[in-house]
């Protein structure tokens, strides 16, 4: 594995972690184009805020060895990155609805 593709990967998880969000708690769907594009940018930004502990996609391919269990981290920041992405852009526009 690459360092693109971690991050691909990364991506993915947190627009299935938002799109699965939007499945499970109706009030918090925006379709699933809004859900994906919360889930892209909720996981890009969680990864990037939080990743700096030392599991990005460069720690996780550092030396040109896999290490899963940074990778599993990795992969539990995005879904949460995710989910948190699509709540608060539900809380941003109920904000700016009142």
């Amino acid at each position: 594995m690459t360092e693109t593709l971690i991050s691909l990967l990364s991506i993915l998880i947190g627009i299935i972690g938002a799109i699965s969000m939007g499945i499970i708690y109706k009030k918090y769907s925006f379709g699933i184009v809004g859900n994906t594009i919360a889930g892209v940018f909720g996981s890009v930004f969680f990864i990037k805020s939080f990743g700096r502990l030392g599991f990005n996609p460069q720690s996780v391919m550092e030396n040109g060895m896999f290490h899963g269990i940074l990778f599993s981290i990795n992969c539990m920041v995005s879904l949460l990155g995710g989910i948190l992405g699509l709540v608060a852009i539900k809380s941003i526009k109920s904000k700016l609805n009142k």
